[in-house]
């Protein structure tokens, strides 16, 4: 009854945007027929391809809610979500855009100058600007407050030195958004004097190192800033106010179809599978789909909240925590069902292997479950 509460109704038509959606599966149909594209597990991490990025850039799904002055198409985030839903679902690969396209887009313009907006949204809308996020940082897991990388004021701008940690594709975006304090911590309120900062990855004092997983794929980094210069008009948004900037955009960054679907295509091969009797079936088949379906719900409408501009925090939070938790439950579910099975489709078994190696950063990135339980706590007025 609690999530129930938490979460806005969904007040839209739900199929008003079928079209769309049909149109967006005939093209990824497409693309797949010709080879472009496979079926990936935890696609928006993983599936870096820059050329499929402006492919969809060239059929206006990129800067979808971009009005139209910035180079954008002026569409609705209900018509944003049923695409972006459609790609995940294919396990498309839209790593390159995701966190452009996902959260600065309406970061930018919130928060952003008008030469913020552009220089950036006109070129993210076209697929070719991606950018990085730099909030987490070494032993400072979720909780932000503890930041301590460093702006001070210099002749012109800003000098940032600190460290980022798990920045996903920073060895290939173009900038990133950087939290750093530029006031001392007040014990009392920890929270206060961090600042927002645009930060050209390519700048001097950049230093970008790999974290590589342990599969051997490459997609974190470690960024470490040693007197890098940001000029005023890349300060974004105003300083001191970085920690209210952030929860805001972070209201983007969990309740998104991608906090419940980075599996979605292994649960849909296991159901192929045992179709076709290749595995045991097994009844949890429709728990699965039952809670990706009312996810789907949910997540739809934090959508809504957000094209009102509701505040949507607490429901967010809500949304990635069950929503991350069902994607870990299907990695374990189609693991422990397989067993000692050998289905004999090489997709199948790479699906498989993807998700069991990626399956412990589902509950981590964006926010911990521990930590976005306090979120939840606090939004329902607890203490």
């Amino acid at each position: 009854m609690t999530t129930l509460r938490l979460v806005p109704p969904v007040s839209a038509d739900p199929h008003a945007a079928d079209a769309l959606r049909a149109e967006v599966r005939e093209f990824l149909a497409g693309q797949r027929a010709e080879g472009k594209i496979g079926r990936d597990v935890d696609c928006w991490l993983t599936g870096w391809d820059e050329d499929f990025s402006r492919a969809l850039a060239a059929r206006g799904w990129l800067g979808m809610t971009v009005p139209v002055e910035y180079g954008g198409h002026g569409r609705s985030h209900l018509e944003r979500f049923v695409v972006t839903e459609e790609l995940l679902a294919a396990g498309a690969p839209v790593a390159a855009h995701w966190i452009a396209d996902r959260q600065i887009v309406p970061s930018l313009l919130k928060y952003g100058t008008e030469n913020q907006k552009q220089q950036y949204l006109p070129a993210i809308a076209s697929g070719a600007c991606y950018f990085g996020i730099g909030m987490s940082e070494p032993d400072s897991g979720s909780d932000l407050a503890s930041v301590r990388t460093k702006a001070t004021r210099v002749d012109g701008g800003w000098s940032i030195t600190g460290t980022k940690v798990w920045t996903s594709g920073a060895h290939r975006a173009h900038a990133f958004f950087c939290l750093a304090r530029t006031t001392a911590v007040d014990p009392a309120h920890r929270h206060d004097g961090l600042s927002q900062f645009i930060v050209d990855l390519h700048s001097p004092g950049v230093d970008i190192r790999p974290i590589v997983s342990m599969n051997g794929e490459h997609h974190f980094n470690e960024v470490i800033l040693d007197d890098v210069f940001v000029a005023d008009d890349m300060v974004f948004g105003t300083i001191g106010d970085g920690w209210q900037q952030v929860t805001s955009e972070l209201s983007f960054e969990r309740s998104g179809p991608e906090r419940f679907l980075s599996t979605f295509t292994l649960l849909a091969e296991t159901a192929e599978q045992m179709r076709s009797n290749a595995i045991p079936r097994h009844t949890d088949l429709g728990r699965y789909v039952a809670r990706i379906a009312g996810l789907h719900q949910m997540s739809t409408a934090v959508a809504g909240a957000l094209e009102r501009r509701e505040p949507a925090d607490t429901a967010a939070a809500v949304v990635k925590v069950l929503g991350t938790s069902t994607e870990g439950d299907i990695a374990d579910f189609a693991d422990l069902l397989t067993g000692d099975y050998s289905p004999d489709r090489a997709e199948y078994h790479d699906m498989l292997d993807d998700a069991v190696v990626q399956r412990p950063g589902f509950t981590l990135r964006g926010g911990t479950n521990e930590v976005l339980r306090g979120v939840i706590a606090r939004g329902l007025g607890m203490r």
